[in-house]
This record gives C-alpha cells, sequence and structure tokens, in this order.
C-alpha cells in the first residue's frame, strides 16, 4: 500500500501540518479514520495529558478498532485515537455536559494531536488511558505547536480541529 497523508489544521489560526498515515502499525484505525474523512470539530486543549488538543466526533467505526500500536507516553507529532463511552467523559470534570453527543448509551472519539514531550496518559479518575498511535505529523510541527501553545494561553473558543485527506 502507497503511503497516506492528511492535513491536519486549525482554522481559525490558519495554521495547518501534514500527518503520515501509519497503516503498518495501526491498518484498522487508518481504514476507520480514512474511510470518515473528512472530519472537524470544536478544539479542546486537554487538561491531563498536557500537550495535547483534541476533538470529539460521534462513533464513524462500523466497530470501535482494537488497541494497536497502543502508547500512554504520546510523543511530539503522534495522532492518537481514543475511544470513550458517553457516561466516562458526562462529568463535570471534563466540562462537556453541554455537547449533545456526550451522553449515556453513546460512543465519543477523541481524536488528539501531540504538539510537545513530557506526555503522560494518566487521569486521576479512572487511571491509564492508552490511546492508539496511527499517525505521526511529518511536515509544519514547529507552526502547529506554535498555535496549539496560544490555544492554551489564548483559549479554544471558537476554534476547530480538521483531519482531511491531502492529495
Amino acid at each position: 500500500m502507497a503511503d497516506r497523508f492528511i492535513e491536519v489544521s486549525l482554522a481559525k489560526r490558519g495554521v495547518q501540518c501534514t500527518a503520515k498515515l501509519l497503516d503498518d502499525r495501526a491498518p484498522v484505525t487508518c481504514a476507520a479514520v480514512w474511510e470518515a474523512l473528512p472530519l472537524g470539530s470544536d478544539v479542546y486543549h486537554a487538561k491531563y495529558a498536557r500537550n495535547e488538543i483534541y476533538a470529539l466526533f460521534p462513533a464513524f467505526a462500523d466497530r470501535e478498532p482494537p488497541l494497536e500500536n497502543p502508547t500512554v507516553t504520546p510523543i511530539p507529532g503522534d495522532l492518537c485515537y481514543f475511544s470513550f463511552s458517553g457516561t466516562e467523559l458526562g462529568t463535570q470534570a471534563y466540562g462537556y455536559e453541554a455537547e449533545a453527543d456526550v451522553k449515556a448509551g453513546t460512543t465519543v472519539v477523541d481524536l488528539a494531536l501531540f504538539y510537545e514531550r513530557n506526555n503522560l496518559l494518566l487521569n486521576g479518575d479512572v487511571g491509564w488511558v492508552p490511546g492508539i498511535v496511527w499517525g505521526q505529523i511529518v511536515e509544519g510541527l514547529d507552526r502547529m505547536a506554535e498555535a496549539c501553545n496560544d490555544l492554551w494561553r489564548a483559549g479554544a473558543q471558537g476554534e476547530t480541529l480538521n483531519f482531511r485527506r491531502r492529495n
């Protein structure tokens, strides 16, 4: 299979980067994401994992991918896939109670981008939260990291995180 690439962008900030899908390491996850593209939603900056931005989506795969190519210590440029039940995220601690898709009986997909070092996927409420590494940024990480830091300092209100196929 030929290498596949996507563009990841922060729309309001006008910043994008290019990521290579890790089809050899996470084939089921890559196939699910690829088929669902384009995807875009409100962006959040992580509270627990440190240097992470992410967006939440309703489940889009026929069935959730297995835990392939897992990590609890993502590195800069990693794109990770997480799947949660709505009840796992539907507490005030996360601030999603107004989100229509974060409720009991739903599956929520979290697509995350890690932009700097020293991340640890350990949540005080539930413990270790392994993610599936399905992509790696190969171009534009420096500019994206600057925008992510700005998002942390200035806020995420009105910003979207977008994923689309790159030709």
